[in-house]
């Protein structure tokens, strides 16, 4: 018979030992399972419809998140840092051409940009001297942006968590799960859409089934939605911050 080396008796004997520790100490069971669904949500055993399902309900039932990642429609990337609950958001998005901040509480809306985009909304240049006197008001500070300005419904659902969530969260074409992942740290079932080209979705098996990254259909973008539930400040901009413009903003 052939001997057994030394160190990897110990070896065993340590993993045996502290598999007793685990089960003794806390009462778990299952150590040294294979079983991929052992300790988790049980989000694996599901379906692809179902899960979507759940993680929807998941979803909406936070009070808040974080959106961070690249989002692309009518041809132009975004690049979005959000953060999001019900009743408004707070965050930066960063296009081709600059980046600006996004304020909006209850229905009021408030975007913070540098005098650059103000002057070059259209991706043109040559501003007139009445457009650079305005962009430099407007540089810097938070601009109220009325409710009927086309700016308004361009920018306003970057900040609604409900709208963002429900466009996003659905996949295109015939569901299918796509096995056990990991994101950041966490283990993750995927879904995907269309045998993938309908993009993918990670969800997380640990705790609440939240969607934890998201691969939209046509490489139209990629997001990470973090801090589910952890709520954060959202105040109107002091006085000295804003500038109500009262009219249609320039360029927009």
């Amino acid at each position: 018979m052939t001997a057994i080396p030394q160190g990897r008796t110990r070896r065993a004997a340590l993993v045996s030992a502290m598999c007793a520790l685990v089960v003794t100490g806390t009462g778990l069971t299952g150590c040294g399972s294979d079983d991929p669904d052992a300790g988790t949500n049980g989000v694996g055993k599901l379906t692809a419809a179902q899960i979507q399902a759940k993680t929807k309900k998941a979803a909406d039932a936070a009070e808040t998140v974080r959106l961070a990642g690249t989002v692309v429609t009518n041809g132009t990337t975004y690049t979005l840092d959000m953060r999001l609950k019900g009743d408004g958001g707070t965050g930066s998005v960063t296009s081709k051409e600059s980046t600006f901040r996004l304020l909006r509480v209850g229905e009021h809306l408030y975007l913070k940009a540098d005098a650059d985009f103000w002057t070059d909304q259209d991706g043109k240049g040559g501003a007139s001297s009445s457009d650079t006197a305005v962009a430099d008001k407007l540089d810097g500070k938070y601009v109220k942006v009325p409710t009927d300005d086309p700016t308004y419904k361009r920018f306003s659902g970057f900040t609604d968590k409900n709208v963002l969530l429900d466009g996003l969260l659905t996949l295109q074409g015939a569901l299918a799960t796509d096995g056990y992942h990991e994101q950041s740290g966490t283990r993750t079932f995927r879904i995907t859409g269309g045998d993938g080209s309908g993009g993918s979705l990670d969800v997380s098996l640990e705790g609440t089934a939240y969607p934890l990254r998201l691969v939209r259909a046509g490489n139209a973008g990629t997001l990470r939605l973090t801090d589910w539930g952890k709520d954060f400040a959202l105040e109107e901009p002091s006085k000295n911050e804003t500038v109500d413009y009262g009219q249609q903003l320039p360029s927009s």
